[in-house]
């Protein structure tokens, strides 16, 4: 789908007469923009969105003297509004509390800027019968890698004698900062986009709040099952590092620290947050095997960089290194022969096949699984008959 054609807005200023500072020009238009960053504010010079006089400037360095007329060019995406659309779900289970629902492959689960339509969110809403949502004056930001990752346990609560017109709760429906552009109502834990499996949803605020502590707590049961290049050694093991954004890639995420933290917090003072992954081989191939990972903690693509890691990339990731023959030899019939797998499965092969937690209302304990997809079934297939020694 393509991106929604930006608004042009024109915002003048002019410099007083008794201007004495000198300052910069990027300094100048920050300092008189609402929201604006400096790296934004920069961008827009360098593209000859600033008019000085009747002069374009394109230099950040600019210094800006009194009497100057300054005019700036504010592109915005247009407000964003998610619609309830009839998008097929499957359902696992449903009450008036929640909902846990099999993701598919491809579908991302919130809505942002570059995904205004097509979300689990919207999907979901279409599902409850809920309302339309529109969010006016949000500047449109850089978003985390994928999108997906961590529980979603902040945002804004609605006020209780409001009617909730959602049918999912309204925890995370709102903007958390100004210039927030991710509406989540109801998600409670999320899945990158080309993860399959479980997820939990939450219809009313209450639910929301007690399934976030269970996740916070550590006290949820999630399994994941993947296929990874080569056979972790040992095969039964537990990660344990601090990931943090990848400083040369800012769409990836990097361990950047591996000391176990014991008791002590769980965040790293500056940069990063402790990752716990426990696995387990399940199936191995001759170059492959089929692991299950245990979540411990919940982190924008933990399982992926953790395999990564340890030398067994998940196989088909194509932002960790898993969409390219790691073990064995990269010619003749092998290479077409995973070619061909890629070519079926076109993604990370790994599914969210387990999901437990207490029922936030009953407190009964709950347990659901679904089997793997059939994409990484038939990669499975393939591998037990053709991936040999």
């Amino acid at each position: 789908m393509s991106e929604p054609q930006k608004i042009e807005t024109e915002l003048t200023f002019d410099v007083p007469p008794g201007y004495r500072e000198n300052e910069r020009l990027d300094l100048y238009v920050t300092s008189k923009i609402q929201n604006a960053t400096r790296a934004r504010v920069q961008k827009g010079i360098k593209d000859g969105l600033v008019v000085v006089g009747s002069q374009v400037i394109t230099k950040s360095s600019y210094k800006v003297q009194a009497g100057d007329h300054i005019v700036c060019t504010i592109l915005k995406a247009p407000p964003m509004e998610i619609v309830p659309e009839n998008i097929p779900l499957d359902i696992v289970y449903e009450d008036d509390d929640l909902l846990v629902v099999n993701k598919a492959a491809g579908m991302v689960v919130h809505p942002a800027y570059g995904h205004r339509s097509g979300t689990l969110v919207h999907a979901l809403l279409f599902h409850v019968g809920g309302d339309s949502i529109v969010l006016d004056d949000a500047e449109e930001e850089e978003s985390d890698p994928d999108d997906d990752g961590d529980f979603a346990e902040d945002g804004d609560f609605a006020d209780d004698g409001e009617e909730n017109t959602l049918n999912l709760s309204t925890i995370n429906a709102s903007p958390r900062f100004d210039g927030d552009v991710v509406l989540r109502p109801g998600i409670v834990h999320r899945l990158d986009k080309d993860t399959s499996g479980l997820l939990v949803v939450a219809k009313n605020n209450v639910a929301h709040v007690s399934l976030a502590k269970q996740f916070m707590n550590r006290t949820t049961r999630r399994r994941y099952q993947a296929i990874v290049w080569g056979i972790p050694t040992p095969e039964s093991s537990t990660i344990d590092t601090i990931l943090g954004r990848d400083t040369k890639d800012r769409r990836k995420v990097a361990v950047i620290g591996e000391k176990a933290l014991g008791n002590q917090s769980t965040r790293n003072q500056t940069t990063g947050k402790r990752a716990i992954t426990h696995y387990s081989v399940v199936q191995k191939f001759g170059y492959c095997a089929m692991v299950e990972f245990r979540l411990e903690t919940g982190r924008t693509h933990q399982i992926r960089v953790h395999a990564a890691h340890i030398g067994n990339p998940i196989f088909g990731d194509t932002v960790y290194g898993g969409d390219r023959i790691r073990y064995g030899k990269d010619e003749g019939q092998r290479k077409a022969f995973y070619r061909n797998l890629f070519i079926k499965l076109p993604r990370q092969a790994l599914h969210a096949r387990s999901l437990g937690f207490k029922h936030p209302r009953t407190g009964q304990d709950m347990d659901f699984e679904v089997e793997l997809p059939p994409d990484m079934t038939h990669v499975v297939e393939k591998l037990g008959k053709f991936d040999i020694l």
